[in-house]
Order: structure tokens, then C-alpha cells, then sequence
């Protein structure tokens, strides 16, 4: 069997359907499976989409072949009109959705070459969905084409223009129940489909002691793991801290670890400490080290950090309105969920006065962690749905 994987950009990238992508396919490679990789030159997502960061070419990574073609250049200036029209979750034409799909990344040259070597595959993987790699490529040869969507109930979701794409792909690989019951509300879909989850390295060690002795912080804290923007909800993390340590005389800290920009408002600067991106050793210590962990964000369709803190033994605090993250701390019974502040306080204080019922219930994440996301589950699954399509 051969299959290729493609994705808008490819490498050393973390977190996200980048790292998912990327994973998933050496793990697939070790298990014998001949796996490509079909991308264009840009270097990642915060890039210049118009901008051929990497040669184009054939290389190598990890025993992977990589297949790299320049992008096209586009109107900036029109897809972000629109792009803001639907982040503020606004009606946009049927014109300005083809707009949207054309004028963001594309590669005519793998579209060529998705037409010209079709029959050197046995199957295409498109991930995410939203982008014009996925959206043009997919369609090429629906037939052999898979989704692996990405799908978060955002307004891109509800665009007139998947809806083609959905329909006749020949399957869909689904991180989670809730994302496969949202595409099945969504669109009509005719193809076969999985719930297949996301691979997860469960061989990881953490110190909780070296965490603290390093970076100096002795005290209780909640963590956040991730980029730090908007779109994950980090300002209201920092907001709902806050109003926290306003009402709750304690030393508890609130630690930030990732990439992007954050805004501290300069009377909890000694509440809240903001480490940066960190190496992925302080990472898992940081898990270990941590009361809780807090993934705020409502656009998820999987979360590798919840899995990390539950093989770390940390319980998570998840937003309610995320569907995926508050399904994933049910079913694990390993987490709490908030909707408003009241709650967020609740669960926070609840974590806090209640260690060995913490513990327990990170226990029973890692357990749920191992039981269904390791990476021989995970692989054994994807080659028994493609060779069954």
C-alpha cells in the first residue's frame, strides 16, 4: 500500500494537524506502510502563504519522502476581507466563498502533479479541510481521496462550498464523536468513516521537582499549554485568572508555556508567568508539576495537550462549549468542564482542595490515553479502514 499525505506546509512544526500529520505518517512508515508527503514550500501556518520558504524538490525526513511545490501568489488584501467577515462569524456570498478558496494557499504545481500521478498512490490523505490544498486536491480523485478534517463548529464549517468536497470524498477520518456528529449534521456525507482518534507517544518521563528547581516556582499552579491567541482562548483564561486571584487569597500562579504573543495585565504579572516556547522535556515536567491544566479553547478536534498532562498524572479543566475536549474528560472520567467564571472558580477551587481525588482521576486519563491513543492502536486502525475502503 501506498499512501500520501497532503497538507498546506510540513516539518518540524508543533502542535496542531501539522505535528498530527507529520506523526502519523512515520509512525505509519516504521509499521511498513510506503508513505509520501505532498506540500507546498511555505514554511507553516503564521507564514507568508505567497512565500516559498523550502525548495521545491523531493527530500527526506525521518525516512519520509517529502514532495515540495511553490505556492501561486494570491490577493492578500481580498481573502482577509473576507476571512475577518467570517471570523466575526458574518454571512459571506457564494462569490466571496470562491474567493476565500482561491486567493488563500494553493500550489497549481501539486495539483499538476496530483493529476499526473494519481495512479502512483493507492490512496490521498487531505488534512485539514479548509485549505485550498485540501479543497482542489481532494478533488482530483475523489475516489481515492480521504478527509481528515480537522472539523470545529466554526463558521468556515458552514460554507456552501465544502459542502461538494464532503460528499464525495471516499472517507473521512474523524478525531472524535462530537466532530463526526457535527460533519453528519453539516453535510450529506456518502463516504465511508472512522472514528479513529489521534496517535499519542506514550513513552514520555517527567520530574516534577526539576520543573519547579528550574524555573523557581514552588507554588500551586494552573497551567496552559499551547499557542497563546484569541482563537484558543487564552485572553479569557487570563481574564478568568484575574477575577480569581482577586476573590481567592491565595498563592496559587497561573503558568503560560507556547508560542505567541500575551498580553499580562501589569497587577498579576507575579500571578501569572509566561515561560515562552519551552523544550519538550520542560513541557512534560511542567505537566507533572502542575495542578491542573487548562485547555480553554471551544476549535478543538482532538487536544494532544490533555492527553500529555493525563500521562503526566495532571488532571484538566476543559470549556464546555468545546464538544471534543468536555467528551474526551467524560468518558476518560478525568477532568472538569466550566462554561462561566463561577464555574471556572469552582472547578479550580474543587482541584485544589481535593489532591488525591486528583490524582485519581489523572489516573484514569492516562489509562483512557493508553487504552485508545497509543501509537500500535492507532496505526493498526488506519491500516485496516484503508485496506477495507
Amino acid at each position: 500500500m501506498k499512501i500520501a499525505f497532503v497538507v498546506p506546509w510540513y516539518g518540524e512544526i508543533p502542535g496542531g494537524a501539522e505535528s498530527e500529520c507529520k506523526n502519523t505518517a512515520e509512525n505509519l512508515s516504521r509499521n511498513g506502510i510506503e508513505v509520501e508527503i505532498l506540500t507546498t514550500c511555505v514554511k507553516e501556518f503564521n507564514s507568508d502563504w505567497s512565500s516559498n520558504y523550502y525548495e521545491e524538490g523531493v527530500f527526506q525526513l525521518n525516512n519520509v519522502t517529502i514532495r515540495r511545490f511553490k505556492v501561486r501568489q494570491r490577493n492578500t488584501r481580498l481573502f482577509d476581507r473576507i476571512n475577518l467577515k467570517l471570523m466575526r462569524n458574518q454571512k459571506v456570498s457564494a462569490k466571496e466563498e470562491q474567493i476565500y478558496v482561491e486567493e488563500m494557499i494553493n500550489s497549481d504545481d501539486l495539483y499538476r502533479y496530483l493529476e499526473t500521478h494519481g495512479s502512483d498512490y493507492d490512496y490521498f490523505l487531505f488534512i485539514p479541510y479548509m485549505f485550498g490544498t485540501t479543497y482542489y486536491g481532494s478533488q482530483v480523485h475523489p475516489k481515492k481521496s480521504f478527509l481528515i478534517p480537522c472539523l470545529h463548529d466554526e463558521s468556515y464549517a458552514y460554507m456552501d462550498i465544502y459542502k461538494n468536497m464532503f460528499q464525495s470524498a471516499a472517507g473521512l477520518i474523524f478525531h472524535a464523536e462530537p466532530e463526526a456528529t457535527l460533519a453528519n449534521k453539516i453535510f450529506d456525507i456518502k463516504g465511508k468513516q472512522i472514528i479513529l482518534g489521534e496517535g499519542i507517544d506514550t513513552n514520555i518521563s517527567f520530574e516534577a521537582k526539576r520543573f519547579r528547581e528550574k524555573y523557581g516556582i514552588y507554588d500551586d499552579f494552573v497551567l496552559y499549554a499551547g499557542r497563546r491567541e484569541p482563537g484558543k482562548n487564552t485572553p479569557l483564561l487570563i481574564d478568568f485568572f484575574c477575577k480569581y486571584k482577586q476573590k481567592n487569597r491565595n498563592e496559587l500562579k497561573l503558568v503560560l508555556i507556547g508560542s505567541g504573543e500575551v498580553s499580562i495585565p501589569e497587577k498579576f504579572k507575579k500571578d501569572i508567568l509566561d515561560l515562552g516556547f519551552v523544550q519538550k522535556q520542560d513541557k512534560y515536567d511542567s505537566f507533572a508539576a502542575a495542578s491542573l491544566l487548562c485547555q480553554p479553547s471551544i476549535n478543538e478536534s482532538f487536544s494532544i495537550v490533555i492527553m500529555e498532562s493525563w500521562l503526566c498524572l495532571t488532571p484538566v479543566l476543559v470549556h464546555s462549549e468545546c464538544a471534543v475536549t468536555k467528551d474526551h474528560c467524560i468518558k476518560g472520567r478525568s477532568g472538569l468542564y466550566f462554561e462561566n467564571f463561577e464555574e471556572f472558580e469552582g472547578c479550580v477551587n474543587f482541584y485544589l482542595k481535593n489532591p488525591q481525588l486528583r490524582r485519581k482521576m489523572a489516573i484514569n486519563g492516562k489509562k483512557y490515553v493508553y487504552e485508545n491513543f497509543n501509537w500500535d492502536r492507532i496505526v493498526e486502525k488506519y491500516v485496516r479502514f484503508l485496506e477495507e475502503a
